[in-house]
């Protein structure tokens, strides 16, 4: 009998997710995570069958990258742009 008490831990680059359930997750639609990912914004990771396979690191940017799309109204070819100005008010 196995027990399924014990905890395990998923690293937080482990691409797991396929797109379908970051979608779901996010509320993004797929065609806009392709998007995102033909701009060379966030580019999970891809299986044999070229299934695209998200971390909870690509979670946490596709969540900020979709409230800049949703709430600030950037257009995925100005997401590199700002997310470039975000990274150099952050790193100083």
């Amino acid at each position: 009998m196995v027990s399924n008490d014990k905890e395990f831990h998923i690293k937080s680059n482990e691409p797991i997710m396929p797109a379908s359930v970051v979608s779901r997750l996010l509320g993004i639609p797929i065609w806009t995570l392709k998007r995102i990912d033909e701009a060379g914004i966030v580019s999970p990771a891809r299986k044999k069958d070229k299934m695209r396979l998200y971390s909870k690191n690509d979670l946490d940017r596709l969540k900020h990258i979709w409230y800049l799309i949703k709430e600030k109204k950037v257009k995925i070819p100005g997401l590199r742009f700002v997310l470039g100005l975000e990274k150099k008010i952050h790193s100083k």
